[in-house]
C-alpha cells in the first residue's frame, strides 16, 4: 500500500479533482439537538456529521469527521424507494448514474458493506443496481480521531481506523493528511493530483500509528464498564437466550417507529411492490424492517412474529446467529446508530450484556 502526504491547504484541490469524475459527497458538521452523556468516561464529542454533495456546500462547511456520519452508508447503494426494473422489460435502471465518491466513510461502515455485499452480490443472481453502484463508487475512508458515547466497534475487534476495503483513506495530522491508496481505482484517482502529493515519511507514519493506538486505548477504557460480550460468544448467548425475559422487557418502550432498522448500516430487508397500471406497471423496491408487524405476515394472514418481543428477538437472531453461521461474522459493526435513534432508549449493548449474564448465571447453577 502506497502512502502519500497531502498538505492542509491542498485538501480542496483533492476534492476538486475527485468531483470532476464523480458525484462527490463530503462530511459536514451539524450540532446535535440532544446530547448523550457518558457516565463512564470523560466528556466525549457530541457534534454530528452528515454527508452532502460537494457541489452544494461551501468549503467552510466541510469537515473531517471525527467518527461515522449520521446516515448509514447503504443509503448510497440501495435507495429507500426506487424502481427495481420495468415490469415487462427486466433491464435495471440507474445505468446512466454518475459514479459516486463518498468521503468520510469509517471502518465500521466498511465492515457493514461486507454484509450488504453478501446480500446483494452473493448467491446466483447479483442485484444489478447495487452491483453497478458498488463497482463504480470511489470509497474514501478516514481514521476516527475520536468516538461518540454510543460507539462500540472495538467490542467486536473492529478498529477505529481502516486497513482494507477502501480505495483511498485519509488520516488527519497536525499539518495535513496521510493518503493511503488501497486499490487500482484509488491509484487512478491520485494520478491526477501527483503534483500536490509527496511520499509519506517514516516519522509521519509512526506518528499516525501512535495516534491510532491512543484512540483504541481510550475506546477500550470507555467500553470497559459496559461489559459488552466478546464477539466469540455472541451466537451462543443469543441462541441460549431465546426464552429470555429481556425481549419482552425491552419491548415495553418500543413504539415500532422502525428507526433502528432504517438507520442500521447492516440491515438490508426490502419489499417489492408493483405500482401503476398493469399494462405499464413499475416494480418498486422499498426498504422494510423486521420490527414492523406486517413484515412476516403471510398471504393467509398468519404471522409467526405477531408480538413485538418476537420481532426484536428475530432481529438479534439474524444479526448474531444467521450471519455468523453463513459468513463467519456478526451483522453488527458497533456504530451505535440504533442506540441514538431509539426513542424507547433500547440499547443493544445492554441487551447483549444481559444475555451474557443470564447465560453465565445459568451455567453456574447447572454446575452446582
Amino acid at each position: 500500500m502506497v502512502t502519500y502526504f497531502l498538505k492542509n491547504e491542498d485538501i480542496f484541490k483533492f476534492y476538486e479533482s475527485i468531483s470532476g469524475d464523480f458525484d462527490l459527497y463530503v462530511p459536514t458538521r451539524i450540532d446535535s439537538p440532544q446530547r448523550l452523556k457518558c457516565v463512564h468516561a470523560p466528556e466525549l464529542p457530541y457534534s454530528d456529521y452528515i454527508l452532502k454533495k460537494y457541489s452544494a456546500v461551501q468549503k467552510e462547511e466541510i469537515a473531517f469527521n471525527d467518527y461515522r456520519c449520521l446516515e448509514p452508508t447503504r443509503t448510497f447503494f440501495t435507495y429507500v424507494k426506487e424502481k427495481a426494473c420495468d415490469y415487462f422489460n427486466q433491464g435495471p435502471e440507474g445505468a446512466k448514474e454518475k459514479p459516486l465518491a463518498i468521503c468520510g466513510i469509517k471502518n465500521c461502515d466498511l465492515f457493514s458493506l461486507k454484509i450488504q455485499d453478501f446480500v446483494f452480490l452473493g448467491g446466483n443472481e447479483p442485484d444489478p443496481l447495487y452491483q453497478q453502484r458498488r463497482e463504480t463508487a470511489l470509497i474514501i475512508s478516514g481514521d476516527c480521531p475520536s468516538f461518540k458515547e454510543v460507539c462500540f466497534c472495538r467490542a467486536f475487534d473492529i478498529n477505529p481506523h481502516p486497513s482494507e476495503g477502501f480505495d483511498l483513506n485519509l488520516s488527519i495530522l497536525n499539518d495535513g493528511y496521510l493518503l493511503d491508496v488501497g486499490s487500482d481505482k484509488g491509484k487512478k484517482a491520485v494520478e491526477k493530483i501527483k503534483d500536490i502529493l509527496v511520499p509519506a515519511t517514516p516519522g509521519q507514519i509512526s506518528g499516525r500509528t501512535a495516534r491510532r493506538r491512543m484512540v483504541i486505548e481510550r475506546m477500550q477504557e470507555h467500553l470497559a464498564p459496559h461489559n459488552i460480550p466478546k464477539k466469540e460468544t455472541l451466537q451462543d448467548i443469543v441462541l441460549s437466550g431465546y426464552n429470555s425475559g429481556i425481549w419482552q422487557e425491552q419491548m415495553q418502550t418500543c413504539v415500532e417507529c422502525g428507526g433502528c432498522v432504517f438507520i442500521c448500516d447492516t440491515c438490508h430487508c426490502f419489499l417489492l411492490s408493483d405500482e401503476g397500471p398493469q399494462s405499464n406497471a413499475s416494480r418498486m423496491r422499498i426498504w422494510d424492517g423486521c420490527l414492523f408487524k406486517n413484515f412476516s405476515r403471510v398471504a393467509g394472514g398468519a404471522n409467526p412474529l405477531k408480538s413485538r418481543y418476537m420481532r426484536l428477538r428475530n432481529r438479534y437472531l439474524k444479526k448474531f446467529d444467521f450471519f455468523i453461521s453463513n459468513m463467519g461474522i456478526q451483522a453488527c459493526c458497533g456504530c451505535g446508530r440504533c442506540i441514538e435513534v431509539c426513542p424507547g432508549k433500547i440499547d443493544i449493548r445492554y441487551i447483549l450484556r444481559r444475555l451474557y449474564e443470564e447465560k453465565h448465571l445459568s451455567t453456574q447453577k447447572s454446575g452446582n
